[in-house]
Order: structure tokens, then sequence, then C-alpha cells
């Protein structure tokens, strides 16, 4: 079965690694601070100026001042620093975070990325992402796999306005972990229960699959 935007979450939490500095967008990617390993020294870090996000607050712990970017209510953790978004950019473009957890509206097998605006719909504006792709070498995208209409937002080449050219290499849906290279999406592991076959029935790029796909594991 498809996962939930909290096993996606969940997932991303295992590529994170002790003594990495975190970017996480909005969306899905908010979700992972709530699945960093306790024992694990994890820095998150909100382009609004924060470092050091904690867990989403319980009624008793939540403070209206603290936010994220997506203006959640967030917590932060022992040690966290507070500081200016310019600050906080000059860390993103200077490439002090280790890795970047965006969510898109598409990715292309060429490691592209658009995730800012769809032509005709409102645009509340372009955000960090640009920043966070250009300033960031690993990255991983969060998103669906399909959109409602059940057409493929996986694709050989991004039809919507890019972010990024040229900078995504894996992307977690509700169905797939896939790592993008040499102009392909090559399948790493599957959501459990889900078949190769309904993988590839809703992936318009190009897949390539290699032997036997494992199934995610939390």
């Amino acid at each position: 079965m498809a996962l939930t935007r909290d096993q996606i979450a969940m997932r991303v939490a295992q590529e994170i690694q002790d003594g990495y500095y975190v970017n996480l967008g909005i969306g899905i990617p908010t979700l992972v601070a709530n699945y960093v390993p306790e024992d694990m020294d994890v820095m998150l870090q909100s382009e609004n100026g924060l470092l050091g996000m904690g867990e989403f607050p319980t009624e008793e712990t939540i403070d209206p001042d603290l936010i994220n970017a997506g203006k959640q209510t967030v917590t932060a953790v022992t040690g966290a620093a507070y500081f200016s978004s310019a600050e906080s950019f000059a860390m993103i473009r200077g490439g002090h975070v280790d890795l970047t957890v965006l969510g898109a509206f598409e990715v292309d097998q060429e490691g592209s990325i658009a995730s800012w605006m769809i032509p005709g719909k409102l645009v509340k504006g372009m955000g960090g992402a640009m920043d966070l792709v250009a300033g960031a070498e690993n990255i991983i995208v969060t998103m669906t796999h399909a959109n409602k209409h059940g057409v493929s937002k996986i694709l050989k080449k991004c039809t919507l306005p890019l972010t990024g050219a040229n900078c995504i290499k894996r992307v977690i849906t509700e169905l797939a972990f896939m790592e993008i290279k040499n102009g392909a999406f090559h399948l790493l592991e599957r959501a459990p229960g889900v078949s190769v076959e309904e993988i590839q029935a809703l992936t318009e790029a190009d897949l390539v699959v290699n032997g036997d796909i494992p199934e995610m594991t939390f």
C-alpha cells in the first residue's frame, strides 16, 4: 500500500547522519523533524533563521512566537540559535547545509525540479527553494508520484517553470525511493505491498529496475 506522509518522512529520516545540518522545506519535509533518532546529533535549519528545530509542539510546549519557514509552530532543541534571514541564507548559499529536503510539483530524469509555481494559479513567492537547490549538494525530494488525475509527476522533462536544473539526486514518493543518475530514475526501494509494475505504470520518465527491488522498512 502507498506510504502516508508520515511514513515518507520516516524514510527520509533514515538518510540523516550524525552531525548533519539539515534544511527542511515546507510540506512533507517538515514532518521529518518528528522522526530524527533521539541519540543522533542533528541540527535542523529553517531558512527564516532558526538552527535547531525540534519536534512539533504539544499544547503544553507550544510557543506562538517560534515558527518555521512554513509558519508552523515548532520547538527548539538545546543549543538552538536564532539569527536573521540574511545570515540564514548565507549559511545555505555558502554550502554549509549537509542535506536539504524539499517538496516538488514535478521532477525529471535530468535532475531538475519544479516546485515554486503553477502558471495561472496564485503564487505566494518562490521562497528559499532556489537558493537551497543552488547551494546544496545533497537534496532529497518528497512528493506524490502522480497528481489527483493519475498523471505522472516523475517526468522525462519538467513542464512547469524550474526551481533548479540538474540538481536533484534522490526522490521519495508514496510508492518508491528512486535515485537519479545517468539520465534516468533508478528504483532503489518500493513501498510495502506496491509492485514494480505499479510504479512503472505511474512513471513517465525512464525507470531503471535492476534485480529484485526491496520493500522499504521503518
